[in-house]
């Protein structure tokens, strides 16, 4: 039977430090909390083997070196990581050791990175590693906050709960991404196919008018003057210059995500635009309090959780609040008092979260504005739309009214002079 070394703290809070007997990590776990401890690291002892393989009949892929046998795993998509994490949740949940539940999954992927982490997750448990320290090897799949939860769920004991806050909380954060991006697709749609024919209408239209009117041999009114150089300057190149500014737009965004600095300036910007600005702002702070409040209610402790969810906050402005909410408990202060003088979130934010606090529930009062913060978003996301239709559709009208009052208005002209 096999040997895990553990690490736990008393009920003095003192560290302890021993070695268990037993069949399974969750096995150990549950006897070390039998001592009277609180588990935090739990870890199945290495078996020495032989040059002949000996040693279990654990497979070479196993037994080497974790640098010395693979290739870094690539991303993976959210929606593959979620279906594995509520799928580990359920096996666990039903009694299958974790080493067991991982390969059942590993044959239930497509070829892929997910599969391939799976494997290698599947690989360093069996040469003894506990499952967070696995998955902290591939952090292109297995992110900084999913690995803490699961190392937070691991120590208590309740893996297979943590596995499923865990999923619930990247499904709902996915959702609200998907709200917003799909309500921007639209508008975006409509926007690039009117600049398409308006560009058109510049380069093949226009320029057959002004034949026309160099054979009239009359002054032009100004409007037609404005629009026959605008379609002279579409047709040598103008348009190169209309598609370059969106990618430089894209590229010096990029540029300035390089450095904290960029990062902050721009993120400072995006939150003071109009109506836009309020839908980052408010999706940020959904976001960083269900981070939160779901990394509190795993265990995690209040400094690490706070770390973790500035790194994952996905904003600067509001990463620097938390680090800066780090600081003041570290200090002693409470979360409400620093998050209070940083003025980045509404005053019923801190409310919530004071009153969190001093019941003893701040991960529920998160999660709470969370939901309160993804609704607002909702709606400010499907009022936005409403608002940008008929703008779109008067702004489109006023440029093809242009172009066709200052094509005909020489004709007009023209026309009045034949009556004479």
């Amino acid at each position: 039977m096999p040997t895990f070394t553990f690490e736990a703290m008393n009920t003095v809070g003192q560290t302890v430090k021993g070695e268990v007997v037993a069949a399974t990590s969750e096995e150990a776990i549950t006897k070390v909390r039998g001592m009277g401890n609180f588990p935090t690291r739990v870890k199945e002892k290495a078996v020495k083997k032989t040059a002949r393989g000996a040693g279990g009949g654990r497979s070479p892929a196993a037994a080497a070196a974790p640098g010395a046998r693979r290739r870094n795993v690539g991303n993976v998509s959210t929606k593959m990581l979620t279906q594995f994490t509520r799928q580990l949740s359920t096996l666990i949940n039903a009694g299958l050791p974790i080493l067991r539940s991982i390969r059942i999954l590993e044959q239930q992927q497509k070829p892929g990175p997910m599969r391939l982490a799976i494997r290698y997750v599947g690989d360093d448990v069996e040469g003894g590693a506990t499952l967070s320290e696995a998955m902290a090897r591939h952090p292109k799949a297995f992110d900084r906050l999913y690995t803490n939860m699961v190392r937070a769920g691991e120590a208590g004991g309740v893996l297979d709960t943590i596995l499923q806050r865990l999923a619930d909380f990247m499904e709902k954060s996915q959702a609200l991404k998907r709200k917003v991006v799909g309500a921007m697709i639209y508008p975006s749609a409509v926007i690039s196919f009117a600049l398409g024919i308006v560009t058109l209408l510049l380069i093949f239209v226009v320029p057959k008018f002004q034949d026309i009117f160099k054979d009239l041999g009359e002054d032009l009114p100004l409007p037609t003057k404005m629009l026959l150089r605008t379609s002279q300057w579409v047709h040598n190149g103008g348009w190169l210059f209309l598609l370059g500014i969106p990618l430089l737009v894209f590229m010096g965004k990029k540029l300035m995500k390089i450095s904290a600095g960029g990062r902050y300036f721009s993120d400072t910007v995006s939150i003071r635009i109009p109506i836009m600005g309020m839908i980052i702002a408010k999706t940020s702070i959904a976001r960083f309090s269900r981070t939160l409040g779901t990394l509190i209610a795993a265990g995690v402790p209040i400094l690490e959780a706070l770390l973790i969810t500035a790194d994952t906050a996905g904003n600067e402005v509001y990463a620097r609040a938390l680090m800066k909410v780090r600081e003041g408990i570290r200090e002693g202060e409470s979360v409400a008092g620093p998050l209070r003088q940083s003025k980045i979130v509404d005053p019923m934010v801190v409310n919530m979260i004071d009153v969190g606090e001093e019941t003893g529930e701040l991960d529920k009062m998160l999660n709470k504005v969370a939901d309160t913060y993804d609704e607002e978003v909702e709606t400010l996301v499907g009022g936005l739309t409403s608002l940008l239709e008929p703008v779109m559709v008067i702004t489109l009208g006023l440029i093809v009214g242009f172009i066709v009052v200052s094509l005909f208005m020489p004709m007009v002209g023209m026309i009045k002079a034949m009556q004479k």
